[in-house]
């Protein structure tokens, strides 16, 4: 088992983790219009998150992907942790693509306009099972 940080792993480690802990930074200082409309996505997909206040998801999400790209961009963070952590946030992003029909075409899984920004993190998925498998 790899107990640290992999020299093949820094490239993807870096980009992703930058990526995921910038996407949350913008999502912290997030406006109320984008709080609704984030919120109003994750619960057409998740209903159990209609209970939560917008504002509120919106602040738990953005802390959840910067605590993801801070996992990923440790250097002390092992691999497989790394890994883990990032397979299970790209996941359920992906579930959240899957879950709402608008962003595929019709019986497909091919994104539609709408599903495009999201179903791009199956590459995030990807890395994170590489970092696992490793």
């Amino acid at each position: 088992m790899h107990a640290r940080l992999t020299a093949r792993s820094v490239p993807e480690r870096l980009a992703t983790g930058a990526f995921i802990f910038h996407a949350g930074y913008l999502k912290w200082r997030g406006t109320p219009e984008q709080a609704t409309g984030v919120h109003g996505a994750a619960s057409g997909a998740f209903p159990m998150l209609t209970v939560v206040p917008a504002p509120i998801f919106l602040k738990l999400l953005a802390a959840g992907e910067m605590a993801t790209g801070s996992i990923l961009l440790a250097p002390f963070v092992p691999d497989r942790v790394a890994g883990g952590v990032l397979s299970l946030f790209s996941g359920a992003l992906l579930a959240m693509y899957w879950r709402t029909p608008t962003m595929r075409k019709a019986g497909s899984i091919w994104p539609t306009p709408a599903g495009n920004a999201v179903s791009k993190d199956v590459w995030m998925l990807g890395i994170g099972a590489s970092l696992l498998i490793d």
